[in-house]
């Protein structure tokens, strides 16, 4: 399909409760590249295959949990539009100068109904991917620990569900792909895509404000999610579940947490959508199976361990 106005996650930004534990998780385990510092003591990671500079920045504090989600668009002359778009429709904006994430452009901030901050940008200095653009191997040399190719979505918790739904697909152009209904038909669950991903951000219902539930980065295949495990079990990495499978988005999966306390997880396979598929419905009697595909149980930290 044709990306022309969110084109993808751009950056996510955690708090950690300690800067070094948490760097050695993101760096040596989980195999993120730093690529930059900055005076307000954040550090900037990114996947091995993303041009971008970052897509994870890092920040001491006293709880763990998201800062913000941004999201990549076109042009200037987008992030203008979509700005419009977001006042028109009675969201409050604001306009966060370039420069203030180092190598980003200006930042359209705003908070949805549930709670979460979302940023839209347009410029980003890229850094490359360690390949040079003509006759390319597949993959650089150095890479460590999970070496994911980049970060692919976030999941939040938070109420004001079918809002949020509205709000993304009315003024920011994402499509609904799949969704969870309770015995009501009350949807509690929402997976909206920008690309033709099965998701690039999901919503399930909490009765709470702004919680994150985890930030997912992709791997190419199930050798290496099998990989991933492996690196978790040696390095005594908590893991939740996994490797296993989802029946929404039909993901591969391992979910594990960082020492902040801030879950992680490895993603990958799913279906590749169009924007003409009809979303798909899960109702309550077979959450555990959409959400665990093998076995069908419901882990419990999986609906309470949130940050």
């Amino acid at each position: 399909m044709a990306l022309k106005g969110v084109l993808r996650p751009g950056h996510v930004s955690l708090r950690v409760l300690e800067m070094e534990p948490a760097l050695k998780h993101y760096t040596e385990w989980v195999g993120l590249i730093e690529t930059d510092r900055d005076d307000q003591g954040r550090v900037y990671l990114k996947g091995w295959d993303e041009h971008d500079k970052f897509c994870l920045v890092l920040q001491e504090a006293d709880r763990p949990g998201m800062e913000f989600y941004a999201f990549k668009v076109l042009d200037d002359a987008t992030l203008d539009q979509y700005e419009k778009r977001l006042n028109d429709y009675g969201v409050e904006t604001r306009r966060v100068p370039a420069g203030d994430l180092k190598g980003c452009g200006e930042r359209v901030q705003f908070t949805i109904p549930s709670g979460h901050l979302i940023e839209l940008f347009a410029q980003k200095d890229q850094v490359g991917n360690g390949l040079p653009l003509t006759n390319p191997d597949v993959w650089p040399d150095g890479l460590k620990g999970i070496h994911p190719t980049r970060m692919d979505h976030c999941l939040f918790n938070g109420d004001s569900v079918p809002e949020c739904a509205k709000l993304f697909t009315e003024v920011l152009d994402f499509d609904l792909t799949e969704k969870m209904e309770d015995p009501d038909g009350n949807m509690v669950g929402v997976f909206l895509s920008c690309s033709n991903k099965p998701h690039d951000i999901a919503i399930i219902h909490e009765e709470s404000k702004g919680r994150l539930h985890h930030v997912a980065f992709w791997l190419d295949s199930w050798d290496e999610i099998r990989h991933a495990a492996d690196i978790m079990s040696k390095n005594y990495i908590p893991v939740e579940y996994g490797p296993g499978r989802h029946g929404l988005t039909r993901g591969l999966t391992i979910y594990f947490f960082d020492p902040s306390g801030n879950r992680n997880e490895t993603f990958c396979g799913g279906y590749i959508r169009y924007p003409d598929h009809p979303p798909i419905t899960w109702t309550a009697d077979e959450f555990g199976k959409g959400i665990f595909y093998y076995g069908h149980e419901m882990v419990e930290s999986f609906v309470s361990a949130n940050t």
